[in-house]
């Protein structure tokens, strides 16, 4: 089965970017025999619609599930309509979590996780964390920005009040995973001082 991870890095042991639309990297890994390809994010950069441009890179290259942190409605409604199972909140090393996607301990999601334009214009670059210097932020700092701005693509109907809950609830499980892996780095760097 060929599956798609989105990755800072170039290789199985690259940790998870748990940005979907403007990930660093995305793998495609064959689950059978672990032999992936991996490739730069085209949209990274993009003004808008990032997410709905990956979404289509993911499906024209064959991926029957996507391992990611968060994904968008457009980007989820765009990867469901091609048969792409969305998995979302993956933190750790990408080779962890295809292990753990091969022993079926994740479920596909049937909606996105975040509400439209999630993180877009605002991200801690440089300067006052929006982007570089004094400005305009536009989410090129490339950090993980957890900010809401205003967008560009169709516009989705409001969440329900279930629906928000639900939202809010995985993405602070989400940012939990990620406290706990920053906590972990922190100590493994402080471990190797201490030699």
């Amino acid at each position: 089965m060929k599956v798609a991870v989105t990755s800072e890095g170039t290789d199985l042991n690259s940790q998870i970017d748990p940005r979907f639309g403007r990930c660093a990297y995305f793998l495609f890994v064959d689950t059978d025999t672990m032999e992936f390809e991996a490739a730069e994010n085209p949209n990274i950069d993009a003004s808008g619609g990032a997410g709905i441009q990956s979404a289509q890179l993911i499906a024209n290259k064959g991926v029957q599930a996507l391992l990611t942190g968060i994904c968008g409605p457009n980007a989820f409604q765009t990867l469901q309509s091609a048969g792409v199972q969305v998995i979302v909140g993956i933190s750790g090393i990408v080779r962890d979590a295809i292990d753990k996607y091969k022993r079926g301990e994740f479920q596909s999601v049937a909606q996105p996780n975040v509400p439209p334009h999630f993180g877009v214009g605002m991200g801690p670059g440089y300067g006052m964390g929006m982007g570089r210097g004094m400005g305009r932020g536009m989410g090129r700092g490339r950090g993980r920005g957890m900010g809401m701005g205003a967008g560009m693509g169709p516009t989705m109907p409001e969440p329900t009040r279930e629906q928000e809950l639900q939202m809010l609830k995985q993405q602070s499980d989400f940012m939990k995973q990620q406290i706990d892996e920053i906590n972990k780095r922190i100590n493994k760097i402080e471990e190797k001082g201490c030699d």
